[in-house]
């Protein structure tokens, strides 16, 4: 696994003053090492996080740090399908998540990484509500909301689910169908959309522990608006399977959409 094409994933959405502490925990657990290229991937921030990333590129020794952003804001589901797709065409065997607003520890990947990748597991999950995870910041309620959630999709995918979706994750290449993902949603319930996905075709998946902090953070995840559509998503899913996992317009959104690399960005 450590001698494999890995592409590690960072989406940004105004994470200026985030970002700089994420790289730089990246470089200091030795991940950057493990990975063939680190693509930070903005997806319209309104802040500096362009500019605050591109001057970290100039200054640092790290030369595997590509920026990069969306022609247009297409959310982080969007922002999925996008690093996908460079994934895929650029001969990746693996692609690595970890959002870029510093609350998932690049530490995980590393002993992920170490522990060794069976090649017969499709995806790797991070967990936040499994035994040997850590939450720092992270309010009862929300918790509780999240194991229910659990719950309910254990329930309508007949298949344990211990995260919905955390910010860090990893695939392998070679299981990702993007003209199948490219129909999922482009919101905040794109990893749900996945994950029922993955279960609905028999892959391979595999929870583990992470450790998971909110401190300065902004979360942009409207809480209960965001409950609605995950609760509407499985109940569609419950009743109607597939067919829930289509969303045409965020396809047609997606396929409209460009990544354009750091040169031309400022």
């Amino acid at each position: 696994m450590i001698n494999s094409k890995i592409l590690l994933f960072v989406p940004v959405y105004n994470c200026e003053n985030q970002i700089i502490r994420v790289l730089e925990k990246i470089k200091n657990t030795g991940l950057d090492r493990l990975v063939a290229t680190i693509l930070v991937l903005d997806n319209g921030s309104s802040d500096l996080t362009c500019q605050t990333v591109q001057n970290y590129i100039s200054k640092s020794e790290s030369r595997n740090v590509v920026l990069a952003r969306n022609s247009r804001n297409i959310g982080l589901g969007g922002s999925h399908k996008a690093a996908f797709q460079y994934a895929i065409a650029n001969g990746y065997d693996y692609i690595a998540v970890l959002h870029g607003d510093d609350q998932g520890d690049p530490a995980d990947l590393v002993s992920l990484i170490h522990s060794g990748i069976d090649y017969g597991v499709d995806c790797y999950l991070g967990s936040r509500f499994s035994g040997g995870s850590t939450l720092i910041g992270y309010s009862k309620f929300r918790t509780y909301g999240n194991y229910i959630f659990n719950y309910l999709f254990s329930l309508a995918s007949k298949h344990r689910v211990y995260d919905l979706g955390s910010g860090l994750n990893l695939y392998k290449v070679k299981s990702l169908n993007l003209s199948e993902i490219k129909l999922f949603s482009n919101d905040l319930t794109f990893n749900c959309f996945l994950l029922l996905y993955s279960i609905k075709i028999g892959q391979n998946l595999r929870f583990f522990p992470i450790s998971w902090s909110e401190t300065d953070q902004v979360s942009n995840v409207k809480l209960y608006s965001q409950a609605l559509k995950t609760l509407g998503l499985v109940l569609r899913y419950r009743f109607f399977s597939r067919k829930a996992l289509v969303d045409e317009h965020a396809a047609e959104t997606f396929m409209e959409s460009s990544i354009i690399f750091d040169k031309d960005i400022i």
